[in-house]
């Protein structure tokens, strides 16, 4: 009988599979809860719920998450994780065209490329409604609180030094400091988005952009400046 044992530092046979495998149950739970939380609500979600939409059992569920809280927190990570990639894949795209003027752009450039950046994320309605109901739960929770506050800070510090490196990669950067901008923006946003959820806009997603675009363009044109050489 072999009794011999994998050397040190060199996974076990199939392990790659087992990992992959782990990875699609975590991703088909996370899938389920969105689902869920979004048609029910968090308190209203069980975990059996959540594991029959994704077909799996209980004991798939608490392999992979100690409680609806955890899974909750590994939602909001996945979820801010995803929009900063999408924004990451256009945002230098978007804001080339700021820096093929002399000086500070016009305020129709600066409109332009928000609105570029407002067409393409995802599902806003939805994850507003999750992401309320998060807050909601964090403040109610203070042993989630920490945790969730950490991951709406680090969403927005990515997001504010991806903002510097574009605007710095053309010449650009704001007045003032772009974490707080970065959060009062963000703020706008889903202030517009709730306004339009509690209207019953037909198109929520189109009241939100002309919502924000009424007011935004001006706001961040005033805020913008020439990059002074060397800085």
């Amino acid at each position: 009988m072999n009794t011999s044992k994998p050397a040190a530092g060199k996974a076990p046979a199939g392990g790659g599979r087992e990992t992959a495998r782990r990875a699609r149950t975590r991703e088909r739970l996370l899938d389920a809860a969105y689902r869920q939380f979004c048609e029910h609500g968090i308190n209203g979600t069980s975990i059996e719920a959540i594991t029959d939409d994704a077909g799996f059992t209980r004991g798939a569920f608490y392999s992979n998450f100690a409680s609806k809280e955890e899974l909750f927190l590994a939602l909001t990570e996945r979820e801010n994780r995803a929009r900063l990639e999408t924004l990451r894949d256009r945002f230098d795209e978007v804001v080339a065209p700021l820096g093929r003027v002399a000086g500070k752009p016009d305020p129709e450039l600066i409109e332009g490329a928000i609105a570029d950046i407002l067409a393409v994320q995802p599902d806003n309605r939805q994850w507003c409604l999750l992401n309320s109901e998060f807050k909601l739960l964090a403040m109610r929770e203070p042993q989630v609180a920490p945790r969730f506050l950490e991951s709406v800070r680090t969403f927005q510090q990515e997001l504010a030094a991806m903002v510097d490196t574009a605007l710095a990669s053309v010449g650009l950067r704001f007045s003032v400091d772009s974490g707080h901008l970065t959060r009062l923006l963000l703020d706008h946003f889903e202030s517009a988005m709730q306004e339009a959820i509690l209207a019953g806009a037909e198109d929520a997603e189109r009241a939100v952009r002309d919502n924000v675009m009424r007011t935004l363009p001006s706001l961040v044109h005033s805020l913008t400046e020439v990059r002074p050489p060397g800085s």
